[in-house]
């Protein structure tokens, strides 16, 4: 249940992300099946070392952040660079403890406003989507909706097998025959570039997205069940994994938050020392699951356009609402937020760097002056 929620609440954002910084389809699919061994063989060796259900996960808002990124200077090159980099910087938090400070410094509210402006846009591809393919559209958003009402937790996967359905049907209907071939995984090595706006406009934002989304809430959600998760030893395996599968075009890996709970909770066990066992099948689970990476991706590929961002955006849609209710909840960074998230959302690339760099930048900037201590009059 962990890796089959982990795996189709959210693949296809990954696939949308590693398509919109310039992988092929080739790259695409093998960056899928990077993040799922990567992560599977860290869940194997966590779990199993400290007897824990300590689950891991690929970046889901990172993903979203590189979909809405867009081609950047250097290419797809460019991009598996700044992948290294975000692993090394993940590395360091485990070790430097003053880099785990300065990234917990920047407030939930803007880091969570930097994230609604980069989902906001994804999440409106079903409006686009409906003129384009409505044959196939409709159907998925009306499986969807329905599901959010008697099974909320399976309406993503209904929503993909009923795109797939639907993009099966596409395809019969206009005699298009499948290569076979690229269904079977495979591994696209990628040489990385390295390019300083890739590094300031990819690699920072990856690494606070993927710090302040994923590996803050994953040891909450942990630490609500009585786990402690071994800091040093989490980000020292999510990073290594992220610069390791980064060569096969894998974006970041860290620590589950969703379904790290399914794994946590009394449910995986009434002995919460025999609930390792979970996230232990999970990361096996995700082995197998990896080896339809290449077969997901040529039926996204064949399937009618904006089926796959449409599917992409149904799976953001609680998380963008969550980082709105975050990012406005609060009354005094309210304003700097509400700045964030309208350059977040604005898509605008300056000096080659794009918007979630530059939303950070503003939204500090504006809190900074409207809380800076003001100097008493002589």
């Amino acid at each position: 249940m962990t890796a089959l929620v982990g795996f189709t609440s959210s693949f296809a954002v990954v696939l949308a992300g590693l398509r919109g910084v310039g992988a092929t389809p080739a790259q695409a699919a093998s960056g899928l099946l990077a993040v799922c061994v990567t992560q599977a063989v860290g869940i194997v060796l966590l779990s199993r070392r400290y007897r824990m259900p300590i689950t891991l996960a690929w970046s889901t808002p990172g993903a979203a952040l590189l979909a809405s990124t867009g081609a950047i200077a250097g290419g797809w090159p460019a991009a598996v660079g700044a992948f290294v980099v975000t692993g090394v910087l993940v590395v360091l938090t485990g070790f430097w403890q003053r880099l785990g400070k300065l990234i917990a410094a920047i407030p939930a509210e803007i880091a969570q406003a930097m994230l609604a402006g980069v989902l906001l846009p994804l999440c409106l591809a079903p409006m686009h989507a409906l003129s384009t393919s409505p044959a196939v559209v409709i159907p998925v958003l009306v499986v969807w909706l329905v599901l959010q009402r008697f099974a909320p937790r399976w309406a993503v996967l209904a929503a993909f097998a009923t795109a797939a359905v639907g993009a099966g049907v596409d395809i019969a209907v206009t005699h298009r025959r499948l290569d076979l071939a690229t269904m079977l995984p495979r591994v696209e090595w990628t040489v990385p570039h390295w390019s300083w706006q890739a590094l300031i406009g990819v690699a920072v934002p990856l690494y606070i997205v993927t710090m302040a989304a994923q590996n803050i809430p994953g040891t909450a959600v942990m630490s609500s069940f009585g786990y402690r998760v071994p800091w040093r030893a989490a980000m020292s395996t999510t990073g290594l994994g992220t610069i390791a599968g980064a060569f096969a075009g894998g974006h970041a890996i860290n620590l589950a938050a969703v379904s790290a709970a399914l794994a946590a909770a009394p449910e995986a066990h009434p002995d919460p020392r025999r609930r390792w066992i979970a996230a232990f099948s999970a990361g096996w689970t995700y082995l197998l699951l990896a080896m339809a990476s290449g077969a997901l991706v040529t039926l996204v590929a064949a399937a009618p356009p904006g089926v796959l961002e449409t599917v992409a955006a149904l799976a953001l849609i609680a998380t963008l609402a969550a980082a709105l209710t975050a990012a406005l909840g609060s009354a005094e960074h309210r304003l700097a937020a509400a700045v964030t998230f309208g350059v977040s959302a604005s898509g605008i690339a300056l000096l080659g760097i794009g918007a979630a760099f530059w939303a950070l930048v503003a939204g500090l900037l504006v809190r900074w002056v409207l809380h800076r201590p003001q100097r008493a009059s002589a």
